[in-house]
């Protein structure tokens, strides 16, 4: 008798887990899940962590609004550390474990290519929003930063231009986008008659803080006579300890500028602003930009982090427009399958803050106005400089040889991400970095 009613206990204990779990999967196929895949600990959470908060404030509007195709967005939170190998992982994670319908995510270049295996791989989607050195496409992948005729040419051609500018440091940190951006930039200053000897290269690594050696021979590279300008690729916390080592050796905005395309408003919060007023960073977003958009996007984020110290920048309104645009992608498509989504995301416009209106291109890039800023003692950037026009995103170089002749089209009949305009080929394989 005991064993029966061991048995009955033991039946029915099977079949309420059953039913939990039944309730635990109907639960999870009632949300669709979005994942963000941004580091929050190591040399880049400078930068990321405040891209993660941009997304659960999305995430949390869009709720407000009724979730997208009558469900929920829940976000999945990833901490790929600054680790580059782990965000492969983690991406892997999103795709397998949780089955995310979209990931938002990445900063390094480094990391968006480790990353873009897996997201191929298992058919998932990346949206990518920080300016990055073009040379790629992929059908998985939407590029709502910057490729480099968005933000360097612009910024070149105001520093030579506009300052009259005729010597040239490229300073990067080590690594895919800064060697490629400057190798492309490298090419359009010679095209535009710069000689090899007024272009001064230097790389160093990631979190790098002893700027002493480096901006001493920065200053007699700039003591030629000609104006000289640094066009900076420098990444992440390695920032600040460069300012501060300009300003420490006397190196002003008036005698050589610094023009950044990785120092926005989130990397100078909080510090001292004195060595770096003047200087200048080219992007396509400033927080100070006077738009009703931009007003009501602020305001949703202070209200968000109950802090009205938390500055906007470029990167989260790269990510509030693919946001908006995979959502009406979604709408359109009427479903999150990956394939058809990605289908319907090409030609979707969305506002952006700058007052302007986005599209998404067939080359999975979009369209953005290109702003230069100076920098002012409260952190923020005063605009010199804007284009009339919203600039196409180009996924592959005017300036470098075997990538001038490329096209990226990922609509019939090319659907391609590297169409040779002269051959009338997809060449296969992306160019080599």
């Amino acid at each position: 008798m005991k064993l029966k009613n061991l048995v009955k206990k033991a039946g029915a204990l099977g079949v309420a887990c059953s039913m939990a779990l039944g309730a635990l999967s109907v639960q999870a196929e009632e949300t669709i899940k979005v994942g963000v895949l941004h580091s929050l600990s190591g040399t880049m959470a400078i930068s990321e962590t405040t891209l993660k908060d941009t997304m659960l404030m999305l995430i949390e509007e869009q709720n407000k609004k009724g979730g997208l195709l009558g469900k929920k967005l829940e976000p999945v939170v990833v901490d790929p550390a600054s680790n580059w190998p782990l965000f492969a992982e983690r991406t892997r994670e999103l795709l397998e474990q949780h089955h995310v319908d979209a990931i938002f995510g990445c900063w390094t270049s480094v990391s968006r290519k480790s990353v873009l295996p897996v997201i191929e791989e298992l058919n998932g989607m990346l949206f990518y929003p920080v300016q990055y050195e073009g040379e790629e496409s992929s059908r998985n992948v939407f590029y709502t930063g910057a490729a480099p005729n968005q933000q360097a040419i612009p910024a070149v051609d105001y520093l030579k231009d506009e300052l009259g500018v005729e010597r040239w440091v490229l300073a990067g940190t080590d690594y895919v986008y800064p060697r490629t951006t400057n190798r492309i930039l490298e090419a359009y200053l010679k095209s535009a008659g710069v000689a090899e000897d007024d272009i001064m290269i230097n790389y160093t690594p990631f979190g790098h803080s002893d700027w002493q050696n480096i901006v001493a021979e920065i200053k007699r590279f700039g003591s030629t006579g000609k104006k000289t300008a640094v066009v900076s690729t420098i990444n992440g916390d390695a920032n600040v300890p460069f300012y501060r080592e300009l300003g420490n050796q006397g190196v002003s905005a008036e005698d050589i500028p610094v023009v950044a395309f990785s120092v926005g408003e989130e990397e100078l919060s909080g510090i001292d602003t004195t060595p770096l007023v003047g200087h200048m960073a080219a992007w396509n977003y400033f927080m100070s930009e006077d738009t009703p958009e931009n007003e009501a996007f602020i305001n949703t984020w202070h209200e968000f982090t109950g802090d009205e110290k938390r500055v906007t920048n470029d990167p989260m309104e790269a990510h509030y427009i693919g946001f908006n645009m995979w959502v009406k992608a979604v709408e359109k498509a009427g479903t999150t399958d990956t394939d058809k989504v990605i289908d319907a995301m090409v030609g979707v416009e969305v506002p952006n803050l700058t007052g302007g209106t986005s599209t998404m291109l067939p080359n999975h890039h979009i369209t953005k106005p290109v702003l230069i800023g100076e920098i002012q003692d409260d952190g923020q950037f005063l605009t010199v400089s804007s284009t009339d026009e919203l600039v196409p995103g180009d996924a592959w170089s005017d300036y470098l040889e075997g990538s001038k002749d490329l096209i990226s089209d990922w609509t019939a009949p090319i659907s391609c991400g590297n169409y040779n305009t002269k051959t009338k080929t997809c060449v296969g394989a992306q160019a080599e970095e």
